[in-house]
């Protein structure tokens, strides 16, 4: 270079990083654009030294934000009734940021028997060694969460519906006893997905401090996506929660980020198609002399199913089956293994029907649950086609 100008073939190599060109302003679309970065370019030095990543009021580095993500963070507040979000990497990821910001060596959290079982595991392994104790409570029993309440308990999660078994616990009750005894408490609102309730307004005055949601389940609908959301109303508590999330250096990818946010304007009419479903196939269980008990919040005689009645507006395409003790386990596993069209594999909230077993002695200390669950995770298929894959894969019982 002389005399301020690029000679030779370096003026091609450098013009092309540095070129000048910025295309016209007033472009829009139905999708919003995604921002691809780790660094973030600032006018000057001033500029750099002003900002901080605190806020959405400017950008400084990619792992705290940028407009792709902020867009995902405020439809996700949005959708949950909150004013602030997180995105984290998964569902469980999020639920380790409440727990890692929240709590500290001597505190206490309180857990569903009935939540779901990584988040458990967090508990009694990471948790226990860094000092902080748990302890399990009946969700379906408000006495039972008031006696486990203790002065070392900081927070207390709440999952409904529970994990596999379905049950729909008497959030309100559960959340006064929580706030009179001053803990925080955290909703898993994977399963009602911003939909079913709104966790902050769960009663006129009276909701949750912090919803967790699985964004991948429901909010990304595609199967193809892992990310997770913690989301709050009170700015101190979103940024103690931030402060962690910073410290971690968590952070989600813009192409996922677009995904979900190509998927979110259709959450609605997938939540309520998955709904309607579920409740059919659910329904058709009921009548067959197979099994004991179908556990969907939306039937009666589920357990749950007054609470979710006085505060649900939809329910999520899962339901669970318990086969008759009549049945081992490997006669269900047949069963399980002779479905077509429901595949086998965990998660749920795809357009692929999904079907799972378990073992509820192993995964719950109350109540004392006899014979084999199956979990079904009703997809987008036309629900005669699953009605008559359960009922041909039946035979294999016999």
């Amino acid at each position: 270079m002389s005399d301020g100008k690029f000679d030779g073939d370096s003026a091609g190599v450098t013009a092309l990083i540095h070129h000048g060109y910025a295309p016209p302003a007033g472009f829009a679309a139905v999708q919003p654009p995604v921002h691809k970065a780790s660094t973030v370019i600032f006018a000057n030095t001033q500029a750099l030294q002003a900002r901080q990543w605190k806020d959405k009021t400017g950008y400084t580095y990619g792992l705290h934000g940028t407009p792709t993500t902020f867009t995902l963070e405020e439809r996700i507040s949005t959708l949950e009734g909150g004013l602030q979000t997180l995105l984290l990497p998964s569902g469980l990821a999020a639920i380790a940021l409440v727990d890692m910001a929240l709590l500290r060596a001597g505190n206490e959290v309180l857990i569903p028997d009935n939540a779901y079982g990584p988040g458990k595991d967090l508990a009694r392994g990471e948790l226990a060694r860094w000092g902080i104790s748990h302890r399990f409570y009946d969700a379906m029993d408000p006495a039972s969460l008031a006696a486990a309440l203790t002065p070392a308990t900081q927070l207390v999660w709440l999952e409904a519906a529970g994990s596999v078994t379905m049950e729909f616990p008497d959030l309100p009750a559960l959340v006064r006893l929580a706030r009179a005894h001053g803990a925080l408490t955290a909703l898993d609102n994977t399963w009602g997905a911003g939909i079913a309730f709104n966790p902050f307004a769960i009663q006129p005055d009276l909701g949750v401090d912090i919803s967790v949601q699985a964004l991948t389940k429901y909010p990304s609908g595609g199967a193809d996506v892992l990310m997770g959301s913690v989301t709050t109303r009170d700015d101190s508590l979103h940024l103690r929660l931030k402060a962690t999330h910073m410290r971690m250096g968590w952070g989600v990818g813009a192409n996922d980020a677009e995904l979900l946010l190509r998927s979110l304007p259709t959450l609605a009419l997938r939540y309520h198609a998955h709904d309607r479903a579920a409740r059919r196939l659910a329904e058709w269980w009921s009548q067959r002399p197979e099994v004991v008990q179908v556990l969907h919040p939306a039937l009666s005689g589920s357990p749950g199913h007054e609470p979710w009645q006085r505060l649900c507006t939809a329910s999520a395409g899962l339901f669970s089956v318990v086969f008759d003790e009549r049945y081992v386990p490997a006669q269900v596993h047949a069963f399980v293994d002779a479905l077509q069209l429901f595949k086998i594999g965990y998660s749920w909230a795809g357009p692929v029907s999904l079907v799972v077993p378990y073992d509820l002695s192993a995964m719950r200390s109350q109540p004392d649950w006899r014979g084999t669950l199956v979990r079904f995770s009703v997809g987008l298929e036309a629900v005669d086609d699953l009605i008559g894959d359960c009922e041909q894969a039946l035979v294999s019982l016999e």
